[in-house]
């Protein structure tokens, strides 16, 4: 990378960076609630994440026997709350330190998430993380979502050269695969799928491990220039 540039770092948010699936699953509940539906358990909820908010509430409606044509209306009951349901999320041990890190040594960082923008936003801002972030594109910032490559292109055009994408799902996975960008899977989160169906990517349990993943990425970029 030309001029001592460093790659851009584009991370996932739920599952990724946050452990939020309890946040979501209450909120989700509320509106379940309303219909006189049972709520949510923790492991539906966990295995319905990762293709945006719209999607969360239909297969949450389908679990729950809900008919499909109300599904405009939960959902935007849904969003009405979801901006405010991240009262129990927290980043996973060692984020913060690691983004600092990245930070720090001059790689752009950037938020490529399923999520919508302003509850993307509103968790960052929680967790005291949003200043680390160049850029958050969500779900609802371009017309398509994940595994689209669009919305991760979007982030990386706004950050610089690409380096990563990070995510813990296959959804993840395959955005990255269509955009052409380098993956680093967080074994962690939510993904559906064993370590082994996401071949021959980068994987890492803790993220106290990443900036070092990231040296030796950048080290190889640096070679081939």
């Amino acid at each position: 990378m030309s001029g001592g540039a460093k790659g851009a770092i584009v991370f996932d948010l739920d599952g990724t960076l946050i452990d939020s699936a309890a946040d979501i699953g209450q909120a989700a509940s509320r509106v379940l609630a309303t219909e006189g539906a049972a709520p949510l358990s923790l492991a539906e909820t966990r295995s319905f994440i990762g293709n945006g908010a719209r999607v969360l509430m239909a297969r949450a409606m389908a679990a729950r026997g809900l008919p499909e044509h109300e599904l405009p209306r939960l959902h935007q009951a849904f969003v009405a709350i979801y901006e405010s349901a991240h009262g129990t999320t927290q980043a996973y041990c060692g984020v913060a330190p690691a983004l600092a890190d990245l930070a720090a040594k001059g790689h752009p960082l950037g938020i490529c998430t399923n999520k919508p923008a302003a509850p993307a936003r509103a968790v960052l801002a929680h967790l005291g993380l949003a200043h680390l972030f160049g850029v958050v594109i969500g779900g609802d910032s371009l017309s398509v979502t994940k595994p689209d490559p669009a919305p991760l292109h979007a982030a990386f055009a706004a950050l610089g050269v690409p380096l990563l994408y990070v995510g813990d799902s296959e959804v993840d996975r395959d955005t990255a695969l269509a955009a052409g960008i380098r993956f680093a899977l967080f074994t962690e989160g939510y993904r559906k799928a064993p370590i082994s169906d996401f071949g021959d990517a980068l994987h890492f349990s803790d993220f106290a491990a990443l900036p070092d993943l990231v040296k030796r990425l950048s080290d190889e970029a640096d070679l081939t220039h």
